[in-house]
């Protein structure tokens, strides 16, 4: 078995979260700012990750914290499984190019792996995946953001109430069938198409740690995750949480 890369603390006092499949850490800058110090894992190098980052497949990373023992330092963890595979913004297109057989859904594995951990964790995915539960939704408007990026959170060993889904103010600004709409957010993905520039997605998303396109239409904006781990964090002080 491989022993996982030593783990780096920042604060003592902070509580740990593990943040798997993390790309550039979108979610993992909310949850430090909630209070969390974040170890970040992702299977590609992610230079621009602020936190304490593993280059390591995550479903192993995570499999050798629970031999080992590793994962009772941590108090809670967030993943995202890559879900191109059944993403609605994208499943269509993959078909049209060949590419809907390529993508493996790595959910059921994740959440046998975090069932084993005995953590409260996070599963996050977006509209389109019907594998996870969707115990939280969240959207851009909730929090004043520049998109709509609706995410939706199956939640294990812990709840919280989902807060108020407020009435978009328009549309997402781009070419849909030929025609051209203005609106009040931008289209977090993809490129072409009336799509915003790198510094329109970092404006609108909250980010402004990486200038790399993939990695901002990849991320959550870090008010969700802050908004999750400041409920978690809440629930934890007055014994609520597991």
């Amino acid at each position: 078995m491989t022993q996982p890369t030593p783990i780096r603390r920042e604060h003592a006092a902070r509580p740990l979260l593990l943040d798997l499949f993390c790309c550039a850490g979108g979610a993992g800058t909310g949850y430090h700012r909630a209070g969390f110090d974040v170890v970040g894992v992702d299977i590609a190098p992610r230079p621009n990750y602020p936190f304490d980052f593993h280059r390591a497949d995550a479903l192993t990373f995570l499999a050798d914290l629970i031999a080992t023992g590793e994962i009772e330092r941590f108090a809670f963890v967030h993943s995202s499984p890559p879900c191109q595979a059944g993403c609605a913004l994208t499943v269509d297109t993959n078909r049209s190019r060949g590419w809907g057989g390529d993508h493996v859904d790595l959910v059921p594995a994740t959440r046998d792996l975090l069932e084993a951990s005995g953590l409260p964790y996070v599963i996050e995915q977006p509209n389109g995946r019907a594998e996870i539960r969707k115990d939280l939704t969240l959207c851009g408007e909730q929090f004043g953001l520049g998109v709509i990026r609706h995410r939706n959170f199956e939640l294990g060993r812990w709840t919280v109430t989902r807060p108020a889904h407020p009435r978009h103010r328009g549309r997402v600004r781009g070419w849909r069938h030929g025609e051209f709409h203005d609106g009040p957010y931008v289209a977090a993905y993809g490129n072409g198409g009336g799509k915003p520039s790198v510094a329109e997605l970092q404006a609108a998303m909250g980010i402004d740690w990486t200038d790399i396109r993939e990695e901002l239409t990849e991320a959550i904006p870090p008010a969700y995750s802050q908004w999750i781990g400041t409920q978690f964090l809440a629930q934890a002080r007055t014994g609520v949480a597991a």
